[in-house]
C-alpha cells in the first residue's frame, strides 16, 4: 500500500555511512534537505542495547538501514529493538533495509542435528513488527520463502555490468565471466549475458568450511580477462585459490566482483598478495580502514539503487525496473 508520507530513514550502528548516503539521494529526489531520524542506539554497561528516538514517527513510513554483518548478533539485536521501538511509537509501516543478510549461509541442514538459522532469523524479524524486508543478493534465493512478510531481493549484477562496461573498455573482446562454483552459475550466466561474454566455471571440492581441496576449470580461459562474480567474500581463501588456478590455465588477468565484502582476516592480506588484479565490492557492509587502504580493492556504492527502491516501495510502485541496466543507468 502506498504511503501518504515521504519515507523516513533510521539507522543502526552497522553501516551509518550507507544510511547517510541513502538520505542524500532521497534529498535529491525530494528537492529539499532530508536527515536521518534523530535517534541514539547505544549500549548499557553490561552490553544491552538501548534505543531512543527523539522525534515524532507516528504514522510515518519508516525504513531501518541495518545490515546484519559482523558483529552479526549485535547488529541483528539492534535491528529488532529499533523495530520494536518504532512499532511502540505508532509508525504506520516498518521496512527493514538489510543490504547484507547475516546467517544466510545457514539456509539448510547440511548435517544431522544442525539448525536452519536463516529461518530462525526470518521469524525474529517478522515477529519484531517489521512489515517488509529490502535486501540484496541473498546467499540463497529461497530464503525469501522463509519470511511470512514481503521481501524485495535486489541484485548487484546489473550494477556490476555497468561498472565492467565502464572499466574494461580496452579488453571487452577478451572478457570471460567465471562462476566460482556450480551453485553460482545462474548469477554468472546473468552477468555474462549482460556484458555479452562467454562463461566458465571453477568446479571445487570443499572438505571443510573455508577449505577447498581441489579445483578444476570447466572452459577455456587461455588469453582471457577473467571476471569472477560471487555474492560473499569472507576470508578470500577460495577466491584467491580460484584466481591462481585460472592464471595457471593461461588467463591473461583475473578480477573479481563480489556483492558482500565480509573480509574476515586475513582476507585483505590474501587479496593484496594474490595474482588477482582487482577486487570490486559493494558497500553493503561498511568497509574497514584496511579494506579502504588496500590497493587492489575498490568499492561501488549501492545507495542510489537502495534509495530508488525505498521510493518505489513507499509510493507503491514496482521495484522490478531496478533489475535492469536501463533502469539503473539514470541512477549512476
Amino acid at each position: 500500500m502506498p504511503s501518504r508520507n515521504a519515507p523516513k530513514i533510521i539507522s543502526g550502528n552497522a553501516n551509518r555511512p550507507l544510511a547517510t548516503s541513502i538520505v542524500k539521494r532521497l534529498s535529491l529526489h525530494a528537492g529539499t534537505r532530508l536527515n536521518l531520524v534523530d535517534a541514539r542506539v547505544e549500549r548499557f554497561n553490561d552490553g544491552e542495547i538501548f534505543v531512543e528516538i527523539f522525534e515524532n514517527v507516528r504514522g510515518e513510513d519508516m525504513f531501518i538501514v541495518q545490515p546484519t554483518s559482523k558483529p552479526a548478533n549485535d547488529n541483528l539485536m539492534e535491528l529488532l529493538i529499533i523495530a520494536d521501538t518504532l512499532r511502540r511509537s505508532s509508525a504506520s509501516r516498518i521496512t527493514a533495509v538489510i543490504p547484507y543478510f547475516g546467517y544466510a549461509r545457514q539456509d539448510r541442514r547440511a548435517k544431522a542435528r544442525t539448525p536452519i538459522s536463516a529461518k530462525l532469523v526470518a521469524n525474529l524479524i517478522a515477529r519484531s513488527g517489521i512489515d517488509r524486508v529490502l535486501t540484496m543478493d541473498l546467499h540463497a534465493a529461497q530464503i525469501q520463502g522463509f519470511f511470512d512478510i514481503p521481501v524485495d531481493n535486489l541484485y548487484a549484477t546489473p550494477l556490476f555490468a555497468l561498472d565492467i562496461m565502464e572499466h574494461f573498455k580496452e579488453c571487452r573482446e577478451d572478457l570471460m565471466v567465471i562462476s566460482p562454483d556450480v551453485g553460482g552459475v545462474g548469477r554468472a550466466r546473468e552477468l555474462a549475458k549482460r556484458i555479452d561474454a562467454p562463461l566458465a566455471i571453477v568446479d571445487k571440492r570443499r572438505e571443510a568450511p573455508g577449505e577447498v581441496a581441489e579445483m578444476n576449470v570447466i572452459g577455456d580461459v587461455a588469453g582471457k580477462c577473467c571476471v569472477i562474480i560471487d555474492d560473499i567474500c569472507d576470508t578470500a581463501g577460495t577466491l584467491v585459490k580460484g584466481a591462481e588456478v585460472l592464471m595457471e590455465q593461461g588467463a591473461k588477468e583475473v578480477h573479481a566482483y563480489i556483492t558482500h565484502g565480509v573480509m574476515s582476516n586475513p582476507a585483505v592480506e590474501r587479496i593484496e598478495k594474490s595474482s588477482m588484479k582487482s577486487l570490486v565490492l559493494t558497500d553493503s557492509i561498511r568497509p574497514t580502514d584496511e579494506v579502504r587502504a588496500a590497493s587492489k580493492i575498490r568499492t561501488v556504492p549501492i545507495a542510489p539503487i537502495l534509495a530508488q527502491a525505498i521510493l518505489n516501495i513507499s509510493s507503491g510502485t514496482s521495484v522490478s525496473s531496478l533489475f535492469d541496466q536501463a533502469g539503473l543507468e539514470p541512477l549512476y
